[in-house]
């Protein structure tokens, strides 16, 4: 072997070493935060799902009550109603979908009345690959109830209060179970108007922190699941050309107030790791998980600033009839790497709304990717007042 082909052959063996050390430590740095009950942390609805998954400080709508609850006293209707459906992972699968039902009714002028209720089919599965065997139906659904309340002409604050039964046991013995939990969100919302010119535009911010409650367990051992206790801070630009155009840039940051999971130290035994998981996660009440969550990541602020997810959108809207919106979703690789870029429309009349959404993923790997959201909405003011005119003719 000439003395060249020698260089060659460590530089290039060399090359190979970095590369598996690099790909090791990726593995190593993939953390993501763990949590049941995972249908929660999907967004229910088209008009929000076309944004990039943004909805804390928009414009109120029927579907408010996933977003932010405290929006509710802003709506234009005094009641409204609105059906969403997702066929999830149809990448992966064909028979995996989302269904959530969504409404609400102003009480007077300063107070409204929510709920919503969501739920998640996984499908049939089979328990073994014969013929002839078993196969069962996992799901999952939450049942919520909400209050708002204006405190001022632009402040608002809500309330709501869930239930949570997730049935995905494939082991059906007297030690397992379905799970069940209850959840609380707090929520607040400004909306204050300025002038940009001889336009009024409107500025506002949203805050919610939902799913505030007890963890979830499925029998068979004393290890609960924190469920998806989140902080969602958003706020919305809206700017309106003239009568009939006007546009809207929307941006949340969302953090899962969930503790991290450990990970195995060097030199760490595995029942040393196994107590200091029970230790660090499992005994750790819902309540202290939150404030933990904050400080909890094995790689410090840096990775706890990766636990952030960030979305940004925009909707142009002419007549308030037609809408256009696109919007971008990042979460970062080592939590999760859903990275996307989505769009849609809607359609407006003075009874219904149609809404659709798609996801094009900016990875090829990404199972999201091609996901469609549909949903249709309903203004009950619109339907009472046809009514009113069919029988005064």
């Amino acid at each position: 072997m000439t003395k060249n082909r020698r260089i060659w052959l460590t530089l290039l063996l060399a090359c190979i070493a970095v590369g598996v050390m690099r790909a090791q430590d990726k593995q190593n740095m993939f953390n993501p935060v763990n949590f049941g009950v995972t249908s929660l942390a999907i967004a229910p609805d088209a008009r929000a799902g076309a944004m990039g998954d943004v909805g804390a400080a928009t414009e109120a709508d029927a579907n408010s009550q996933y977003w932010n609850p405290a929006k509710y006293p802003f709506n234009i209707a005094r009641a409204g109603v609105s059906a969403s459906y997702t066929p999830w992972l149809r990448k992966l699968v064909n028979d995996i979908n989302l269904a959530n039902l969504a409404g609400f009714y102003r009480i007077g002028d300063y107070s409204a009345l929510s709920a919503s209720l969501r739920y998640f089919s996984l499908g049939e599965v089979f328990l073994s690959e014969d013929e002839d065997a078993m196969s069962i139906s996992p799901y999952e659904f939450s049942f919520d109830l909400g209050y708002s309340r204006m405190l001022s002409e632009c402040f608002s604050m809500g309330v709501a209060l869930r239930f949570i039964y997730s049935d995905i046991t494939y082991d059906y013995t007297a030690e397992s179970s379905a799970g069940k939990a209850f959840a609380a969100d707090i929520a607040m919302y400004r909306n204050g108007y300025f002038m940009m010119g001889n336009r009024e535009c409107s500025l506002a911010w949203g805050l919610n922190i939902n799913n505030i409650g007890s963890k979830i367990s499925y029998g068979g051992d004393d290890n609960a699941e924190f469920i998806p206790t989140n902080l969602r801070l958003g706020i919305n630009l809206t700017i309106p050309f003239n009568d009939y155009n006007r546009f809207s840039i929307s941006a949340d940051a969302n953090k899962l107030l969930v503790p991290t999971y450990p990970k195995q130290e060097e030199g760490e035994s595995e029942e040393e790791y196994t107590d200091r998981v029970q230790r660090e996660y499992y005994d750790v009440s819902p309540i202290s998980g939150i404030f933990k969550s904050f400080g909890d990541a094995p790689n410090g602020f840096k990775e706890e600033m990766q636990e952030i997810q960030w979305s940004l959108g925009m909707e142009y809207t002419y007549n308030d009839r037609f809408s256009l919106r696109a919007g971008y979703h990042h979460e970062a690789a080592n939590k999760g790497n859903r990275k996307y870029f989505t769009a849609g429309a809607g359609f407006h009349m003075s009874i219904f709304t149609i809404d659709a959404a798609y996801v094009f993923s900016t990875s090829q790997s990404n199972p999201l990717d091609q996901t469609m959201r549909f949903t249709l909405g309903f203004d009950l003011d619109g339907i009472k007042d046809m009514f009113s005119t069919k029988r005064r003719r």
